[in-house]
């Protein structure tokens, strides 16, 4: 087995396993799972799915799994937590990427199974797997700086994998014909950051209906407003930006389009009963589990 630690926020393991293999642990880090050789069946939560060789997984801290393993199998380990998005790591424009990681970690409904599942991302991300080990195992001058910008490269793969590229309906004679509810959510979770892009007029434009229509479908469908969701998840992100990075109330304000901090805390306080610098500070007194 090898393993090593990235400033105590990431670690490699490799290992072979026959017969069942699950982790007994309480984890509070991301697990990304690389099946290096072998086949068997991955059960995650509910959900049971064959695997084999070059199958990669996603496990949340909360999921609950386990292999049964048909021969032997070789498993490679990258784990992180969430400390992993703070400025110590120095990773460049830290607010973009943390675009695409919080894109994973919020994206609802996420099935389990093998999440690459387009040839090229699959070939990619094995080679950043292998550069990754190979840095580690060099040991040369910044192989950590390397290291945390490829694996931000990998998060960013899996996150165009679990998003995928929204295809809005295109206009035909058919009135009938209407996007998905589940197309407006992952717009909007994609595109929150962009304050432009997540006023109504234009994500009705983006999906070819009126104002007043997309409005009324999307209250069908989810019974609350637009404006009303486009909120609540960006305050979703606050939280979490306030819980996991050391960016300012005033720099989240600006990232996910308040007016100030003044309007964001304004906002925070009505749904939460805290402002934001009360929210972080209790959160930072919680006893780690």
């Amino acid at each position: 087995m090898q393993q090593f630690s990235l400033q105590d926020t990431f670690l490699i393991k490799q290992f072979e396993r026959t017969g069942k293999h699950q982790d007994t642990d309480l984890r509070s880090y991301f697990q990304i799972i690389f099946i290096e050789e072998g086949k068997g069946r991955h059960f995650v939560n509910e959900f049971i799915v064959t695997y084999t060789t070059g199958d990669v997984f996603l496990i949340a801290p909360e999921d609950k799994y386990w292999f049964e393993i048909d021969g032997t199998t070789s498993f490679c380990y990258f784990q992180f937590t969430e400390s992993l998005f703070s400025s110590k790591m120095n990773l460049p424009d830290r607010s973009y990427w943390l675009h695409r990681i919080e894109g994973i970690i919020h994206s609802p409904n996420q099935m389990p199974g093998d999440i690459i599942t387009n040839p090229y991302d699959k070939a990619l991300i094995w080679h950043m797997h292998n550069v990754i080990i190979q840095e580690y195992e060099m040991g040369k001058e910044f192989y950590k700086h390397n290291i945390s910008n490829m694996v931000s490269t990998t998060l960013s793969i899996i996150a165009r994998n679990i998003l995928r590229d929204i295809k809005p309906v295109k206009k035909t004679g058919n009135k009938d014909q209407h996007t998905t509810i589940e197309s407006l959510l992952n717009y909007i979770r994609q595109h929150v950051y962009d304050t432009d892009l997540m006023k109504i007029s234009a994500i009705a434009d983006k999906f070819n209906m009126t104002s007043s229509g997309i409005s009324a479908y999307f209250k069908k469908k989810t019974g609350d407003s637009l404006h009303h969701y486009i909120l609540m998840y960006k305050i979703q992100l606050v939280k979490y930006r306030l819980k996991n990075t050391d960016f300012t109330v005033s720099e989240i304000a600006y990232q996910l389009g308040f007016t100030d901090e003044s309007h964001l805390t304004r906002i925070f306080k009505k749904y939460n009963g805290l402002t934001p610098k009360q929210f972080k500070k209790q959160e930072e007194a919680r006893p780690l589990a």
